[in-house]
């Protein structure tokens, strides 16, 4: 048994005494109202789930266990993942166990390398990135122990084993899919040498400058959890609630992250971005740029990058990548660009009056950086927010399964039923 599973084992017991004991204490206290209302945005604000593994405030944005995102912005991915499982940031001997374990789990079975050319050579990314977890669906552990009717409260270790497995692999899965949809040639084999982020860049293709690598690493990490009620993470939890292996779970999560409204956001905000690049031939002038923007929004567009179904301020990750940009990223036009915009635009929808969030979210700054360090194929930067995401979603069906939580399964209302009331 690995550092993580001997630490996860410990904590498990008395998170589950604590669940236990709040639902006899007040497990009738009300936690949201919902209205008719509600019941047709989309659930938008129900607090109706549970989620351990982050927290996001209106006017702070993202948390980690606790830490503020910015506080984290110095880690690795597998660090946030180690502290999503365990609620403790990693020691150097438990990283470097973690590190090991993935290293060890890493290699991909070569029957989907099969599949995945088997595909059109057209196929979207995201298509062959969740086409290549789901083909593994035979190697599950969660799914061989629920056969011999292993005891429920055992389900979080076949689960975590079916997690880490998959997230060991995605690095080599995820660069595959580069190299072979976008011709960069053969696939690269893995150098086990280098952290998680590191062996992706190198199996890319990539040269590992540091600044670059820093950046993987950054990008990697604050895309890793946003509560439980986004798209991606919901629909894998509801999917895994009906007790479907990690595989299955992961896979029809990321399908919804495929989605224009979740994760293709990143590179239509960066369309835009080169769009005020190539109408301006370079970086406009600020007075240019309010034009451009009102112009916009008179005839009835948005502006990319700008608004949160949550967030009331800027997006503390939106601040991260800035901050790195600024720091390592000197004359480019694509991000200055997206800096003049953080500069111009809040004032503008401030004034316009539409937007309630007038702040940048995180697609507004992402795209730019990786757009910066070579990375320009637009369709494939879902899989990369995929890589990052399925750390947080891994982490919540493993203490989903902890804690026994059950079957997900909303009541639905009728139109006519909804007029009764």
């Amino acid at each position: 048994m690995g550092i993580l599973k001997q630490n996860l084992a410990k904590k498990i017991p008395d998170w589950r005494y604590n669940y236990r004991q709040l639902l006899d204490e007040k497990g009738d206290h009300v936690t949201s109202t919902v209205t008719i209302e509600k019941a047709f945005s989309g659930m938008r604000g129900v607090k109706g789930i549970i989620c351990d593994t982050s927290s996001v405030t209106a006017d702070a944005g993202l948390h980690v266990r606790g830490h503020h995102i910015l506080d984290l912005i110095h880690i690795k991915p597998e660090e946030v993942l180690y502290l999503m499982l365990i609620d403790e940031l990693p020691d150097k001997k438990s990283l470097k166990a973690l590190q090991q374990d993935l290293q060890a789990r890493s290699e991909v079975p070569d029957y989907v390398w099969d599949v995945l050319n088997s595909m059109p050579k057209d196929s979207h990314p995201m298509a062959m990135f969740n086409t290549a977890i789901l083909c593994m669906q035979k190697e599950s552990k969660f799914a061989k122990a629920y056969e011999l009717v292993v005891s429920k409260s055992d389900y979080w270790e076949s689960t975590l084993d079916d997690g880490l497995n998959i997230i060991a692999k995605l690095p080599a899965i995820a660069a595959a899919v580069y190299r072979l949809r976008f011709n960069k040639g053969e696939r690269i084999e893995s150098n086990n040498d280098l952290d998680w982020s590191g062996n992706f860049l190198h199996m890319m293709g990539f040269d590992q400058s540091k600044d670059m690598l820093k950046m993987m690493q950054l990008y990697l990490m604050l895309h890793c959890d946003h509560e439980g009620g986004n798209v991606s993470t919901f629909s894998s939890l509801t999917v895994n609630s009906a007790l479907s292996d990690p595989y299955y779970s992961l896979s029809a999560g990321l399908n919804g992250l495929a989605g224009p409204l979740h994760g293709l956001a990143n590179q239509n905000n960066l369309k835009f971005v080169l769009e005020v690049v190539e109408h301006f031939k370079g970086v406009p002038s600020d007075k240019e740029l309010k034009e451009f923007v009102w112009d916009r929004l008179n005839s009835g567009r948005v502006i990319p990058g700008y608004g949160h179904a949550v967030l009331r301020c800027p997006d503390p990750r939106f601040t991260a990548f800035m901050g790195f940009g600024n720091k390592h990223i000197k004359d480019c036009d694509v991000f200055s660009v997206v800096t003049k915009l953080f500069n111009i635009v809040p004032d503008i929808l401030k004034q316009h009056g539409k937007a309630k969030n007038p702040w940048p979210n995180v697609d507004a700054a992402s795209g730019s950086l990786l757009y910066h360090y070579g990375l320009k194929e637009f369709e494939f930067y879902t899989v990369l927010f995929s890589m990052s995401r399925s750390l947080g979603i891994v982490s919540q069906m493993v203490l989903s399964r902890a804690m026994g939580l059950p079957l997900t399964r909303p009541k639905s209302l009728t139109f006519d039923a909804l007029n009764k009331l």
